[in-house]
């Protein structure tokens, strides 16, 4: 028997098992501990992209970022409409201020690239539910191409749930609410509805001269503050307060924290920087517009005092547990979120007061206590937003609009302008 012919040695086969088991074991160890998910194989797509449907997903896009929606929201809904209607191999990029989309053919076809910025954002929160209704219906194939763009006319041309009328004095509500909150009566609501109401017009009236959205905030905080001077000379510096407090609450820019927030958990840190650096500037016109009245009250001999400003409550009171949700209510009209939503809004409102005054009656920190009621409180919002297959904006952002601080700014604002800048600035 040749060499070629002669059997292996039974040793050497049981080695060479040996060795491939070993093998297969590395590799499935590298498998395991490598954290890198394994890349998809490329597909070659057909040569077609459409772009009526590129389009589509641009003009949806900016519609849900330009009536307040996340960007993740927004990435996640346009990614399901490439899907959707079969343009290959997408990628979408969502900023505060700018989309683009570009598709890649294949085969050496020249991709498609497709932009489009963002100039103007109004939240409207019943486009948030229609919107997502349509990007719904196109992911599981029950609305064609043509049709998705008739609907989208239709959304973008629809009239909100309540007249225009009515969001003004949403946000004249919103204030009054407040400063009842915050404890002050009837006539000190009435006096934080009509400073609000008066600088939310003046703020419109510079709108469209076309002043920039800083000055417009600045001047209504300084409507509202003269509304509080003028409690002030009537010899009542506490709910002066509350009139501050209720008209700083109304133009907090709770909407783009909240966003902000959603965007840095989910890792998009571009964007979520950018609606914090967007909510310090709301707040520094809010603080200039503030900061001018209260020294020009000083500096004309107007007595007012931040001792006795008021404070969270100790215990429950069913009139400001009511006016908790009332301020959560308005907010959502203000917002112009959808009327089914202002039920559970309100409630959310009630609830997220009462766990801040518990967490308070135990010595809790104004910060902790705060961050604790709107987890608790947010957590709920979404499990309900899942369950009505909605958006979970419109519950989260009014749900959390009694803990907007008021009172710490304008405190802040009158301890800087009668020499305690240290105060001031712990406030």
């Amino acid at each position: 028997m040749s060499a070629t012919q002669r059997p292996e040695a039974p040793g050497a086969v049981e080695r060479l098992r040996q060795s491939a088991a070993a093998e297969r074991l590395r590799r499935t160890w590298q498998v395991l501990m490598d954290g890198t998910p394994p890349e998809p194989p490329e597909e070659e797509p057909g040569e077609v992209v459409d772009p009526r449907a590129l389009d589509l997903v641009l003009r949806v896009g900016e519609l849900l970022l330009a009536s307040g929606e996340t960007t993740e929201r927004v990435n996640e809904a346009m990614l399901g409409l490439s899907v959707a209607y079969e343009l290959p191999r997408v990628e979408v990029q969502v900023t505060l201020t700018s989309l683009l989309v570009s598709a890649h053919p294949g085969k050496g076809a020249t991709p498609v690239t497709a932009a489009r910025a963002i100039r103007r954002r109004t939240p409207a929160h019943w486009r948030l539910t229609a919107l997502h209704d349509l990007v719904q219906q196109a992911s599981i194939g029950m609305l064609e191409l043509d049709a998705a763009h008739r609907r989208l006319a239709e959304i973008k041309r629809g009239r909100g749930p309540y007249p225009p009328w009515m969001i003004v004095l949403g946000l004249g509500l919103i204030s009054a609410s407040a400063s009842v909150l915050s404890g002050g009566g009837p006539l000190i609501a009435l006096t934080a509805f009509a400073g609000t109401v008066l600088g939310d017009r003046a703020a419109a009236y510079l709108a469209r001269r076309g002043i920039a959205e800083f000055f417009q905030l600045t001047v209504a905080a300084a409507i509202g503050a003269t509304g509080a001077v003028l409690v002030v000379v009537t010899g009542s510096p506490g709910p002066a307060a509350s009139v501050v407090t209720g008209v700083i609450l109304a133009l907090l820019p709770g909407r783009p924290l909240v966003a902000s927030i959603q965007d840095g958990i989910t890792g998009d840190l571009v964007s979520a920087g950018a609606r914090v650096l967007e909510v310090f500037f709301i707040i520094a016109a809010l603080v200039a517009g503030l900061g001018a009245v209260v020294y020009i009250a000083v500096n004309f001999d107007v007595a007012i005092d931040v001792r006795h400003l008021p404070k969270a409550a100790e215990t429950l009171d069913s009139v400001q547990i009511l006016a908790a949700a009332a301020v959560s209510a308005t907010f959502a009209v203000s917002l112009a979120a959808p009327r089914a939503v202002l039920m559970p809004v309100a409630l959310g409102g009630a609830l997220i007061w009462v766990l801040y005054v518990l967490m308070r009656g135990w010595d809790m920190p104004p910060v902790l206590a705060s961050a604790v009621a709107a987890t608790v409180v947010g957590t709920l919002a979404n499990l309900v937003a899942r369950r009505q297959g909605a958006p979970v904006m419109p519950y989260v952002v009014p749900a959390i609009g009694p803990l907007l601080p008021g009172t710490p700014l304008y405190r802040g604002m009158v301890e800087l302008n009668t020499g305690s800048p240290q105060d001031a600035s712990s406030a």
